[in-house]
């Protein structure tokens, strides 16, 4: 499939008016691209695995809209058949007449075409074989550059699937598994997303892990991860569903069975979650939590305590938190 994309030159203070009379046009939902520094509540509600490099900003912003290309050339913009003269004309007289009473800056405006496998793919070139600790994480493209005696190998494709472990709170939540798994250990991973926290728990010694998810596309990255690994597949039950509220997944999860939960979500989300995976925890099960940005550290504690588990501690790293607790 291919599409055109128009990508327009602005300021940051026009991002919003551009992609809303842009919007009106039939140019719907906006790639942006600036030098604006994440906020912290942009922190907590997106987990950023493959960090862009950061860089003064500039006030410049680039916004791209893509409309699909048919088969004979032609694109539909509003329900309606037009083509890419129309609709370049169209944007460029929308951007001279809000030149009349705000700053956008340059304003011009490109014309490029691409095709989905881009959208796919490109990321792919900033994700790079890199250690957590002594454990040497490869993406699936790679060869290994160095072959270490005795080094813990994962193979990792996180797919459209949440989880590269390259983000802070995946390597708070790896550190503190391979603390406190034992041999035959039963994991349960929620949120799992590419199953890295899971697999890793089986190669540090676990006996068997099961997965939560609310995206169906983990169940085939957790496969993809599991054949590249050399987990077998009686060793990972991978089941869709919310926990908090589904009481046909809490069944099948299973109650008072596991050594070890581990949860790397947000704090939000951990805090109703926390009293159902009491449910699930066997006494004396280890609860290991991150996705917690530093100011709602305070808030997942009162949860855990609440819930009547002990905390055993609290680890950091950079703006992100981990809090390992104890069913007594």
């Amino acid at each position: 499939m291919k599409w055109k994309k128009f990508k327009v030159k602005t300021v940051t203070d026009a991002e919003d008016i551009i992609i809303s009379t842009l919007y009106d046009i039939g140019l719907e939902g906006a790639q942006i691209e600036d030098k604006i520094p994440l906020t912290p509540l942009e922190k907590e509600q997106m987990f950023v695995d493959i960090l862009p490099e950061t860089q003064e900003d500039d006030g410049i912003a680039w916004l791209s809209f893509f409309v699909e290309e048919k088969e004979d050339g032609s694109l539909e913009v509003l329900g309606e058949k037009t083509n890419e003269t129309a609709v370049l004309e169209s944007v460029r007289r929308e951007l001279e007449d809000l030149r009349q009473f705000c700053e956008i800056g340059e304003g011009s405006v490109t014309v490029e075409e691409t095709e989905d496998l881009d959208w796919i793919n490109n990321w792919k070139q900033y994700f790079h074989q890199f250690y957590i600790d002594d454990i040497l994480v490869i993406p699936s493209w790679e060869e290994a550059e160095t072959k270490g005696e005795g080094r813990l190998v994962l193979h990792i494709d996180p797919g459209t699937a949440f989880g590269t472990g390259m983000h802070e709170t995946t390597q708070l939540c790896i550190r503190q598994l391979r603390k406190y798994v034992t041999p035959g250990a039963r994991i349960l991973d929620v949120g799992t997303g590419s199953g890295i926290l899971a697999i890793l728990a089986l190669m540090f010694g676990a006996g068997h892990a099961v997965g939560t998810d609310l995206d169906e596309c983990a169940v085939d990255a957790v496969a993809q991860n599991c054949r590249a690994n050399g987990i077998a597949p009686e060793q990972f039950e991978m089941m869709i569903g919310n926990l908090i509220t589904d009481k046909v997944i809490q069944d099948r999860v299973g109650c008072g069975c596991y050594d070890i939960v581990a949860a790397n979500i947000l704090a939000d989300v951990l805090v109703p979650l926390t009293p159902v995976i009491c449910g699930q925890l066997k006494k004396g099960g280890i609860y290991i939590t991150s996705g917690i940005i530093d100011d709602k550290e305070e808030t997942v504690l009162e949860a855990v305590k609440a819930a009547g588990l002990k905390v055993l501690e609290v680890t950091y790293q950079g703006e992100w938190v981990s809090v390992t607790a104890q069913k007594e």
